[in-house]
């Protein structure tokens, strides 16, 4: 930053000379370009130095340029092309609908075009532009043309909702419409999945996309009359966690929260079947089937109503390299995680700030800040837990937790 600052008030105190003002606008932007991307350069050669032989065969660490704070974007970006089967998915897709894929401009072509160019790089570490890319997302989506401070999860959520659509709808468009005579006799098969009942009474099973293979799990609502003990369990999937979260406590004790028992009464009695009347009852949530890649919300922006405004939790939050799930259902006595990639807000409010990206990739540990790569040692990933304290001059805080399944273990 340093450095930045230097060059800019060199450029400052000598102006590039130009026949009007507004060419000369443009060639200093220019050249103020050149020179940041030279000094990123330099940093890709540092990291290659650091890695040396270890450098990874085929793999290609590549920082995003800021295009006016689109770093929620470029955190976003570098975690999910470091999530090995989305990144492969991804580009199988791209290599096999390149026709498509230039033809029809939609988020995904240019998520996966974007990938392209990283991984057919020549040169190992660099710096690119992912221009394409936040165009299209500034054309489709309002929500992402201003340049005020936007939030990561957000952008996540929107992401992968939008690939699973544009997925669902290529799948239903190579499926032969259905006949007229064929009836629930009939099913249409679309991909596998639970059967879903439709209202006029044929059976259509939903299109299970490999986004949802890599990212989707299934949370289990189970609800306990406490009059007849029936247990009434409601099924619904999520693509991630949103946790709750506490002072100086860990990813462990916020998921047993998440799955911890409450009592249903007074204004809030459950109405149960079997009784025909509202009783007492007791709900908890559980995980029935974990994800292969589990993403964690941490929730660090809560309204505070005495505020009436929106407040960053700079809370100290554990998340372990290894991580274990306990509150899940049978067969899934205990699945264990690896972390691999964590996107931290940088900031002491919630409309304001910086996002940047630790990834681990082949055994090590990358910082992502936008044009700037780095290595980093493992035991500094614990600087972005949070603050033990309420006012603390660490603002780095975790906020985008992404796990990789080692598979489960039985008891």
């Amino acid at each position: 930053e340093r450095e930045r600052g230097r060059l800019l008030r060199n450029l400052k105190n000598h102006p590039i000379e130009s026949n009007n003002k507004q060419g000369n606008q443009r060639s200093e932007k220019t050249v103020i370009r050149r020179l940041v991307l030279g000094l990123m350069g330099a940093a890709g050669s540092k990291l290659e130095k650091a890695l040396g032989d270890q450098f990874p065969e085929g793999e290609r660490y590549f920082g995003f340029e800021n295009f006016g704070n689109t770093c929620y974007c470029n955190s976003v970006l570098q975690a999910l092309y470091f999530c090995v089967p989305f990144r492969e998915q991804l580009l199988e897709y791209y290599t096999s609908n390149k026709s498509v894929a230039d033809s029809e401009e939609n988020l995904m072509t240019c998520l996966a075009d974007l990938f392209s160019q990283i991984s057919s790089q020549k040169k190992k570490t660099g710096v690119i532009a992912p221009k394409r890319f936040v165009q299209r997302l500034k054309k489709q989506n309002e929500l992402f043309r201003s340049y005020m401070h936007q939030d990561a999860h957000e952008f996540l959520n929107y992401l992968l909702n939008e690939v699973v659509d544009i997925l669902e709808k290529e799948a239903k468009a190579t499926t032969k419409p259905e006949r007229e005579t064929s009836s629930s006799s009939s099913p249409e098969k679309i991909a596998n999945g639970p059967k879903a009942s439709l209202a006029n009474g044929v059976h259509k099973e939903p299109v299970v996309t490999w986004v949802h293979n890599i990212f989707q799990g299934i949370l289990t609502n189970e609800t306990r009359c406490l009059r007849c003990e029936t247990v009434t369990a409601r099924d619904e999937t999520f693509l991630d966690l949103s946790l709750d979260i506490e002072q100086n406590s860990s990813i462990t004790s916020c998921l047993k929260n998440f799955s911890s028992t409450e009592t249903l009464h007074a204004e809030d009695k459950f109405f149960c079947d079997k009784c025909c009347s509202l009783q007492e009852a007791q709900k908890r949530m559980k995980i029935k089937k974990p994800p292969h890649i589990l993403v964690i919300h941490l929730k660090r922006f809560k309204y505070m109503e005495q505020l009436g405004r929106y407040k960053k939790l700079s809370y100290r939050v554990v998340f372990p390299l290894e991580l274990k799930l306990s509150n899940t259902v049978e067969p899934y006595t205990d699945v264990e995680y690896s972390l691999f990639a964590v996107v931290v807000h940088v900031g002491s409010g919630p409309n304001h700030g910086h996002y940047v990206s630790l990834v681990k990739s082949h055994n090590h540990w990358l910082f992502f800040d936008d044009e700037n790569v780095e290595m980093i040692e493992e035991s500094a990933v614990q600087t972005f837990f949070g603050s033990s304290q309420e006012y603390s001059s660490n603002t780095d805080h975790g906020y985008i937790l992404f796990y990789e399944s080692l598979g489960p273990t039985t008891k």
